[in-house]
């Protein structure tokens, strides 16, 4: 049984830490001084390019159909304050669908995600928490001030499901809680997971989700705060973690990413729901000055094309020239053509992108179904790390999926282009 090889609160593992790249203003990217910026906590000041020549790296780490599980789905990566990577993942027991017995599983790197270490469950099925059902949507954060990480998930019974299909009670009313752990010794074990339904999940809700990827922590207005997107709003800590709460969004979005800008507001870069998508096929997106004061979402950007899937979004750097990253499927017809972009306007636009597997045709791309829901990372070395879903085997709805960390510099991104 899985649990034999899978115990929670029992592993050491090793994690990587992914490596972004940056450059001077106006001029292709060269070596500078270094400067270790966090994922959750970006500081300013003068950042370092690097490139190697075997930029990028790709490497399967969650394995579909080894380790006990059948399929593994919906990636959430973040650096501690340790510089250790790591990795988290719905581990699906039966079977690729959102629904059954789900774990959510991880693993840690110490080499910027060179090598990774065995594999554990933060929170899973078979335990007198949840004797079954589904833990689903990891969302993680780091608070910088004292290393502890959050990471919040939703729940739901083994017999239900959103849609109420394949033989499943809908969930209803209720039936999805929000759950929340945290990790005081850089993600070696993990606490037992508190219900935080009743303070942050609105009332009336049925369906919710949990980012899923990663949280923020806020540098410049109310810094310190430690926030995690989540459907309809942000949920939000000001005593690092001891009380949340939560601020309404405005609604027509689900699967959600969040950004302080260098203004001190916020950018929400969402997936659409179905009706917004089938009129525009666009990521979804909104600003607000505070977490109380988001405009309704619009699709304002055409050029982020979306298959109405997942999105992630990472702040690089706030030091001029100011980048945010987003990786998606850039695609209305595929979940596949993942395109990593940079924008120099704070999400305004997308100046500089580049396919991810550009070292495959598109073809290959698609028959290797490289492709789906991704997290990223900036890591120790300055990288920009990335946890993309593969699909083993396309078209084959049965089939495993894999998650696979990619590895690159920013100037791969750039590719000799001129910032502006």
């Amino acid at each position: 049984m899985k649990k034999t090889a899978l115990k929670v609160l029992q592993a050491s593992f090793i994690m990587g830490c992914l490596v972004i790249v940056m450059g001077c203003k106006k001029s292709p990217l060269n070596s500078a001084t270094s400067e270790n910026v966090s994922v959750n906590n970006p500081v300013k000041g003068t950042n370092a390019v690097t490139t190697t020549s075997s930029d990028p790296t790709y490497q399967r780490i969650f394995v579909g159909g080894t380790g006990g599980y059948h399929s593994y789905r919906i990636p959430s990566i973040i650096k501690t304050t340790a510089g250790t990577l790591i990795a988290f993942a719905e581990g699906r027991v039966s079977s690729n669908e959102d629904y059954g017995n789900i774990d959510i599983v991880f693993k840690r790197s110490t080499d910027n995600g060179a090598t990774w270490g065995s594999m554990g469950v933060a929170v899973g099925t078979g335990t007198s928490t949840f004797a079954q059902g589904t833990c689903g949507n990891p969302t993680a954060v780091v608070d910088q001030s004292n290393g502890k990480i959050w990471l919040f998930m939703s729940w739901n019974d083994f017999g239900k499901n959103q849609n109420g299909d394949d033989g499943k009670t809908k969930i209803g009313v209720g039936d999805r809680p929000v759950y929340m752990l945290y990790s005081t010794n850089d993600g070696v074990s993990w606490s037992t997971p508190v219900n935080m339904t009743a303070t942050l999940q609105p009332a009336g809700t049925a369906f919710d989700a949990m980012g899923p990827g990663i949280g923020i922590q806020t540098t410049i207005n109310n810094a310190g705060r430690l926030i995690i997107p989540a459907t309809s709003r942000n949920i939000y800590s000001d005593d690092h973690g001891d009380t949340w709460s939560y601020a309404s969004t405005p609604g027509g979005t689900s699967e959600s990413t969040i950004v302080e800008l260098a203004n001190g507001s916020f950018y929400r870069n969402d997936r659409p729901t179905l009706s917004n998508w089938n009129a525009h096929k666009r990521r979804w997106i909104s600003t607000g000055q505070s977490l109380t004061s988001f405009a309704p979402f619009t699709f304002a950007d055409d050029s982020l094309l979306d298959p109405r899937m997942e999105g992630s979004m990472l702040r690089y750097n706030l030091s001029e020239p100011k980048r945010i990253l987003f990786l998606n499927s850039a695609s209305t017809v595929t979940r596949l053509n993942m395109r990593i972009r940079i924008s120099y306007d704070e999400g305004q636009s997308w100046q500089i992108s580049r396919r991810v597997y550009d070292y495959l045709t598109t073809t290959q791309e698609h028959d290797q179904g490289k492709g789906g829901y991704s997290s990223m990372v900036k890591t120790a070395d300055l990288r920009i790390g990335a946890l993309i879903e593969n699909n083993d085997a396309v078209g084959d709805d049965t089939g495993h999926q894999s998650i696979e960390f990619v590895k690159f510099g920013l100037a791969w991104v750039i590719n000799g282009q001129t910032e502006p």
